[in-house]
C-alpha cells in the first residue's frame, strides 16, 4: 500500500471512529485516558476537549508529549487478520487561536458534547502529529513522519 492509499485508509478510520485512547504522563508512568476526537483534514492534528481541572489537561501542561490509540476492532476472531490499529504520537497544546474554526470542526464529529464544550472549564486541545504507526493484518508495521 502505498502512502496515499495508507492516508486515505487512516483519514477514513478517524472519521468513522468517535473515540480513541489518549496517553499523557503523569509522575512518570503512562496514563491513558478514553477522549471523543476528530482529526484534521490533512492529518497533521486531532482536536479533543476535557476540562481544565482533569488529570489528562494537568499532566499535558506538564508534558506535551502524548500518544493516541485508535482501532477498528470488534473482538472478533476475524480482527486478527482485518483490524487496524494506528498509535499517533505527538505534542498536544490548548487551542488558543482560531478557536471557533476547532470547535466547529470538533461539533461536526460529536454535537451532542456541544454544552460540554461550552463549560467554562472546558479546554480544546490540538495534537500535532509527529509520527503515525499503522499495524494491520495482526503483523504489518507502517510508519508515516508528519
Amino acid at each position: 500500500m502505498n502512502d496515499d492509499e495508507l492516508k486515505r485508509n487512516l483519514q477514513d478510520l478517524f472519521n468513522d471512529q468517535k473515540l480513541a485512547v489518549l496517553s499523557s504522563n503523569k509522575e512518570n508512568q503512562p496514563y491513558p485516558s478514553l477522549i471523543a476526537f476528530t482529526c484534521t483534514e490533512d492529518l497533521k492534528n486531532f482536536i479533543f476537549a476535557t476540562l481544565r481541572n482533569s488529570n489528562k489537561f494537568n499532566n499535558i501542561m506538564n508534558n506535551p508529549q502524548v500518544s493516541l490509540l485508535i482501532d477498528n476492532r470488534e473482538n472478533q476472531p476475524s480482527d486478527f487478520s482485518n483490524s487496524m490499529a494506528v498509535s499517533v504520537f505527538g505534542l498536544a497544546e490548548e487551542i488558543k487561536e482560531d478557536l471557533n474554526l476547532y470547535k466547529n470542526l470538533y461539533l461536526e464529529k460529536h454535537p451532542y458534547l456541544e454544552d460540554f464544550i461550552r463549560l467554562s472549564d472546558c479546554a480544546l486541545l490540538k495534537i500535532h502529529v509527529k509520527k503515525y504507526s499503522i499495524v494491520s493484518q495482526f503483523q504489518k508495521v507502517q510508519e508515516i513522519i508528519i
